[in-house]
């Protein structure tokens, strides 16, 4: 007869665990509601900012999933490069606005701050890889590690010494004030601009690696490098291909950041960064469509869950405790799914 398998205390406290976090979500949840101080509307118009700020953190999480698929490493540095193409694209943003261009061509003012944004992101990227990161690709996995944090450093403070340290006013575009109706619904326009670029960065990265033979080589390069030298794919031009495409991705997400929050500062990397990094480990870091949804479901959940979970407990500003909440994802992820929700363990 088979005897039952003992139960450890590691996973008695895990379920413990587990069954306070879930009794702590229904009973705020409840007190939140039952206190009827948000209308239907208000918590709508949370779902749509939460959706508009996960589309950003989607776009740079893709960066994010797309290095470590290929190098199996952290580019901590990554949220400093959706930094530099925000800040850079200001610049000319700011130029433009005051020569009434951006105002009377919007679409085409736009098409050049975008264009300059992701252009320099891609530049800095790509530096990166090829000064940061390639002489340490057989390097011990800490070793990267260590250095993107020492680049993400470097990268922050060189533009605040080259930008200065205050923070820059997004110019205002007059034709994205004011809201539209979809379906009976009133979004912001910055939202649409938002929500829209970003879905269609993602269909296009998502049918590129599909679809295509340079795709196709990032997921052999992802698989096992040396079996896809073997099969004559230039594993250098891919990787070098796969840090330019996070490099755009960044840039495109630092100019819908700077029309969404109206300010880019030197030190803007940072929360977006680690928040982009929290959503793709809880996507499944390395899986794109992990990546994606990860990113739309924190920004969701940063958005709702202080104000559900917090205001029926007497808390008064519990959108003060945004990042508490993203950065508690993180830890939940790592303790009870450390792969993700779309990613699978090591070596299966």
């Amino acid at each position: 007869m088979r005897r039952p398998a003992r139960i450890s205390l590691v996973n008695l406290l895990l379920w413990a665990l587990g069954g306070g976090i879930i009794l702590f979500v229904a009973v705020g949840s409840w007190l939140t509601l039952q206190q009827g101080l948000l209308t239907f509307e208000d918590w709508r118009s949370l779902v749509i900012f939460g959706v508009t700020q996960g589309s950003i953190y989607a776009l740079i999480a893709l960066g994010y999933t797309l290095v470590y698929g290929v190098l199996l490493m952290i580019n901590f540095a990554h949220g400093d490069v959706f930094m530099f193409g925000a800040m850079t694209s200001f610049f000319v943003a700011d130029a433009l606005a005051q020569a009434g261009f951006l105002n009377s061509n919007p679409i085409i003012g736009m098409v050049i701050v975008v264009a300059v944004s992701a252009v320099s992101a891609m530049i800095v990227a790509l530096i990166l890889e090829r000064i940061a990161y390639r002489p340490l690709r057989r390097a011990p996995r800490l070793v990267p590690l260590i250095t993107a944090i020492g680049a993400s450093l470097f990268i922050s403070n060189s533009v605040r010494g080259l930008y200065g340290e205050l923070a820059r006013a997004w110019p205002r575009i007059d034709s994205l004030v004011g809201t539209v109706d979809i379906a009976g619904i009133p979004f912001l326009k910055t939202q649409v601009v938002v929500i829209v670029g970003a879905i269609l960065m993602m269909v296009f990265l998502y049918w590129f690696v599909e679809r295509t033979r340079t795709g196709r080589a990032m997921r052999a390069v992802s698989e096992n490098k040396d079996t896809a030298a073997l099969m004559g794919i230039d594993v250098d031009r891919t990787i070098v291909i796969t840090f330019a495409i996070g490099g755009i991705l960044a840039g495109v997400a630092g100019v819908l950041y700077g029309i969404v929050f109206n300010q880019v500062h030197w030190f803007m990397g940072f929360l977006p960064g680690i928040k982009a990094f929290t959503a793709a480990v809880l996507g499944g870091i390395g899986n794109i469509i992990g990546a994606m949804l990860g990113g739309v479901s924190l920004g969701v959940l940063e958005s709702i869950a202080p104000t559900l979970l917090l205001t029926g407990f007497g808390v008064p500003t519990p959108n003060q405790l945004k990042d508490v909440v993203a950065f508690t994802v993180l830890v939940l992820v790592l303790i009870f799914r450390p792969y993700g929700l779309f990613g699978r363990p090591e070596g299966k």
